[in-house]
């Protein structure tokens, strides 16, 4: 998103924040939908490589969220029908990229969280 995209937050009302909190939750909420972004970010995947990456995500989980992901326009699966057997790979959409800053302020904060907690359970 260019600066000239971007909105002034500040002069959204209450309601209309709490609507773009929703869309922007559907989207990307979940355990799991960011983590399958941010192990793509790494470069395009075949799907067992993804449940091998994200620990702890059943085969199931991960074909619903890559689904999701990709009619949010996150993701792009690629058939590749040239090759025996055919191979299926995901990767991020240029798209994606919108949602980078959003993933960098998550993993600081939770970097900070985790510190915060772990010095309080210390006292």
């Amino acid at each position: 998103m260019t600066k000239e995209n971007e909105i002034s937050v500040e002069a959204l009302g209450c309601a209309e924040k709490l609507q773009a909190v929703g869309d922007s939750l559907y989207a990307i909420g979940g355990k799991w939908k960011l983590r399958v972004v941010i192990a793509l970010s790494q470069g395009h995947k075949r799907f067992n490589d993804l449940q091998r990456t994200i620990a702890g995500i059943s085969g199931k989980v991960l074909s619903a969220e890559l689904k999701e992901l990709e009619l949010n326009g996150f993701v792009e699966r690629k058939v590749k029908a040239d090759t025996m057997p055919v191979v299926v790979e995901y990767e991020l959409t240029p798209y994606s990229q919108t949602l980078k800053e959003v993933v960098y302020a998550l993993i600081n904060w939770g970097v900070l969280h985790r510190e915060k907690i772990r010095l309080e359970t210390k006292k």
